[in-house]
């Protein structure tokens, strides 16, 4: 692909992003207002009325911070739980037409605990390891409710800073319904029939066995009549040649479960190859739309936000905010990966083509960087590349943009209530620097709210270098790297990373689910994702609750302005040197490292 090819792509995906977030964001606001009207009501407002009474859930009665808290907590893990007796016993269940075995423990309790917490880190091959039943209702459904879930705790943030001594910041169960049954549904209702017109399949069948045009020779061991492997006198396997003629092509119910994990910044994958599977991401339109569906949410609430607070300036400063640093971010990958190899330039291999190695011919570098950038500065993690194979800065994008904490547009929710934690502490700072007590659009920043806001960054990073530090340590950590070196820890690294961001995507040189059936990685990577979404959720609604609770403060001449240059450039500096510095030495030793012997001539 040439620059000006890119440079177009590029442009228009901003465009139509932009021209997307305020129609979408007032429909938002439409349908977080429990009294909001929607085009949709005459069709939707019936099942939501009888959810409510099904369910027993009281519209017109909202709940505290510590309410909408424990709601959130007993809804996840009750999902988790029904996840988990369905992983395991999914070979009882029906829509299993090839036979699949239940999981492990390990494997079904770090599968439910991923999807629970909008992350879809797959420790498994989805066509080879998952029935249908499973994709369908024990994955999907997740994708629907755990990005609910972020929205609504994106909602009741915002209401917590519009609201003037108040006691609630919403309901829960009546934010969760609203957002499934008139955003989520209705919108992938539409995606997936895109979808399937690019050529996406949905459908039921077995898989399918096909006859290939070439056929070829593969080594496998050689059996005696009882099935045991036949051994040389060293002990070593004997290999015999097996001629191979055939194909098998997985099928499944495929636009269904991708339209929403793309909408629901959720990312697992019907297939292990995710959306460089051609099923999965067949053409340049299913590949672009795919990118604006990401973003599409994320970018749309900042509308929302601005306009539920009466500032919609301030909401433009965030997006700007954001925008900047996507902006930077895939430059920087692009460039990285159009750079490609000095080792290769070296020697006259493919100089001119840029690092193409892990990429789809027909995507190309610049859209596989522009795909990798959002998929991991959104809690996203679908891939239509394999970030293990990018050049160490390449790849150094993707982990920054985790360890920020996913704010740049970010996940659905968990990007707006991520870079609202920054502002906070942005204006924070800003008091502090001319002796004044830090107000937030028209709330005092007191004690409380500043310790809420630190409580959410160590709840981050002390699992994610603790867990990273324990496994590069280990004799388990090591054992499922691939790689030596600098190369081997940003594996690691990017795991935890990945994990703890909730984000999902991996460089998958690294085994988290051996075939001996080590289970460390799979509970360390579990529990990584459940302290990452919840030990930042708590935190986050009670800044809710405490905010709610206040007066306003009137403006005054000393007031710090929130709509201006200025506190874009104070929100992005806040941003990198209290979240991506924590992890500079980490990434000093990884990626920066590989980078330089890179240059030295050294690979791993």
């Amino acid at each position: 692909m040439n620059n000006t090819n890119a440079w177009l792509q590029f442009a228009l995906f901003l465009g139509v992003l932009l021209l997307l977030t305020k129609p979408l964001g007032l429909y938002l606001a439409r349908v977080l207002d429990v009294n909001g009207k929607t085009w949709l009501d005459r069709a939707v407002k019936p099942f939501e009325r009888l959810t409510y009474r099904i369910c027993g859930i009281k519209p017109e009665q909202e709940q505290s911070w510590i309410g909408y808290a424990v709601s959130v907590l007993v809804f996840s893990l009750t999902g988790m739980l029904f996840t988990y007796f369905i992983l395991r016993y999914q070979h009882f269940l029906p829509l299993n037409p090839q036979g699949m075995p239940g999981l492990s423990a390990h494997l079904a309790f770090n599968t439910a605990a991923s999807f629970t917490t909008n992350t879809n880190w797959q420790s498994y091959g989805g066509e080879s390891t998952m029935s249908y039943f499973s994709q369908m209702v024990a994955l999907a459904i997740h994708n629907f409710t755990s990005a609910a879930v972020g929205i609504g705790i994106a909602a009741a943030l915002v209401r917590g800073i519009a609201r003037k001594s108040a006691r609630t910041i919403g309901n829960f169960w009546v934010d969760t319904v609203r957002v499934t049954y008139y955003l989520l549904l209705p919108v992938c209702l539409v995606f997936a029939l895109a979808l399937v017109s690019q050529g996406m399949i949905q459908n039921f069948k077995p898989h399918v066995t096909a006859r290939t045009l070439d056929s070829h020779a593969i080594q496998i061991p050689k059996t005696d009549e009882n099935g045991t492997a036949v051994t040389a006198a060293n002990g070593a396997p004997v290999l015999v040649d097996k001629v191979v003629d055939t194909q098998i092509i997985a099928q499944g119910p495929v636009a269904s479960q991708v339209a929403i994990k793309m909408l629901g910044t959720n990312g697992g994958g019907f297939f292990n190859a995710n959306a460089a599977h051609p099923y999965e991401n067949p053409t340049p339109f299913s590949n672009f739309f795919q990118m604006l569906a990401i973003f599409a949410i994320p970018s749309a609430l900042t509308y929302y936000f601005g306009r539920v607070v009466n500032n919609q300036k301030h909401g433009w400063a965030i997006w700007s905010a954001m925008a900047a640093m996507f902006v930077v971010g895939v430059l920087v990958s692009w460039g990285a990966e159009a750079s490609g190899n000095p080792i290769h330039q070296s020697l006259g291999v493919a100089a001119a083509d840029g690092n193409m190695e892990g990429k789809e011919i027909r995507f190309g570098i610049f859209n596989s960087a522009l795909f990798a950038t959002i998929t991991t500065a959104a809690s996203c993690g679908a891939v239509n590349a394999m970030h293990d194979s990018f050049t160490p800065i390449g790849g150094l994008v993707p982990l920054f943009n985790m360890q920020t904490g996913e704010v740049i547009f970010g996940g659905v929710g968990a990007g707006l209530y991520g870079i609202l934690l920054f502002a906070i502490l942005a204006v924070f700072i800003a008091g502090l620097m001319v002796g004044r007590t830090p107000e937030y659009l028209g709330k005092k920043i007191e004690a409380f709210d500043v310790k809420m806001a630190v409580l959410v960054l160590m709840a981050l990073a002390t699992p994610l270098l603790g867990f990273t530090a324990w496994a590069s340590v280990s004799e388990w950590g090591q054992a499922g790297l691939n790689n030596a070196g600098p190369h081997g820890f940003a594996e690691i690294l990017y795991a935890f990373s990945s994990a703890v961001g909730n984000n999902g995507s991996a460089f998958a040189g690294l085994t988290a689910n051996p075939a001996n059936g080590d289970p460390h990685y799979n509970t360390a990577l579990g529990l990584a994702m459940l302290f990452g979404r919840f030990l930042m959720i708590v935190p986050i609604l009670a800044i809710a609750g405490n905010l709610a609770g206040k007066k306003p403060v009137p403006a005054s001449a000393g007031t710090f302005k929130t709509e201006g240059l200025t506190f874009v450039c104070l929100l992005i500096g806040t941003m990198l040197l209290i979240g991506a510095l924590t992890y500079l030495p980490a990434l000093a030793v990884g990626p920066v490292a590989e980078h330089f012997l890179m240059g030295a001539g050294r690979l791993f």
